[in-house]
């Protein structure tokens, strides 16, 4: 039977993520997943390519408010702003995003760490991103401000045939996924359609190509040309090495670890 066996959420893009025994399930992903992002003071987006330091950044969510953690770096607590004014923000080939400043003194934490002027930035409530209409399910898919899509999931399987052919085994932060699942074979997730966990249907749309962000190691920030060198011997695809598939949440509802993941088609 194929489970769910890891959760991840990552409340600010690019930075750390945190597993969860279960999360609910919205239109845009996880809840509070990816719901915040560091953008330039001209609101151009940031991730790990740019700032590799990100990958240190721990948030801590509770409820409303967030707690910034940094190795030798004072932490700092502060309170979601999810309504107000809003700034138009840019992340891919998506414009004027409608996001609302988090203030001043975290922005100044983010600076400091990174060594640059940022903003830390909340998607705005009510402002829909739409998905690649070449691959959305419905007009009214859309996700907040991940690359793409609203989820990402990949199986055990996938990752110990990859390490297989590694010198080094690699952990799955590498890929940073949602949703992990397990008890099926290496990159069977390629071929599924759609699947049910629990209440919740999902699509499975694309193939995820990867990118620099996971030859990063997540703890000490050393780079190296894996995992892309050995996805490149058997992984390639138009648009590049892939590892893991893009999913858009069916409906709404409640997942958990251990739950069965049943293949629709």
């Amino acid at each position: 039977m194929i489970t769910l066996s890891n959760l991840t959420n990552y409340p600010i893009k690019a930075c750390r993520g945190f597993d969860v025994l279960e999360s609910r399930v919205e239109r845009m992903g996880l809840a509070n997943d990816r719901r915040m992002m560091l953008v330039t003071p001209d609101g151009s987006f940031l991730t790990q390519r740019e700032h590799p330091r990100l990958a240190l950044v721990t948030p801590q969510l509770k409820k409303d408010a967030v707690t910034l953690s940094a190795p030798n770096f004072d932490s700092i607590h502060f309170g979601i702003q999810k309504s107000g004014a809003s700034i138009p923000v840019s992340i891919w080939s998506s414009k004027d995003v409608q996001a609302i400043d988090q203030g001043d003194e975290v922005a100044q934490w983010f600076s400091d760490w990174l060594g640059a002027a940022v903003r830390l930035v909340h998607f705005a409530n009510g402002y829909k991103r739409r998905l690649n209409p070449n691959y959305a399910v419905s007009a009214d898919d859309q996700t907040g401000f991940a690359d793409g899509y609203p989820i990402l999931i990949i199986a055990e399987e996938s990752l110990q045939d990859l390490n297989s052919r590694l010198d080094s085994a690699l952990p799955m932060n590498r890929f940073r996924p949602n949703i992990v699942v397990q008890n099926c074979a290496p990159f069977a997730e390629d071929t599924w359609k759609r699947i049910r966990i629990g209440d919740v249907e999902m699509a499975l749309v694309k193939p995820c190509p990867r990118c620099v962000v996971t030859t990063i190691d997540k703890e000490t920030l050393e780079k190296s040309k894996e995992p892309l060198k050995t996805l490149a011997t058997y992984r390639n695809q138009k648009g590049g090495a892939m590892f893991g598939m893009n999913v858009i949440p069916l409906n709404e509802g409640q997942i958990k670890v251990g739950m069965k993941v049943e293949v629709i088609s």
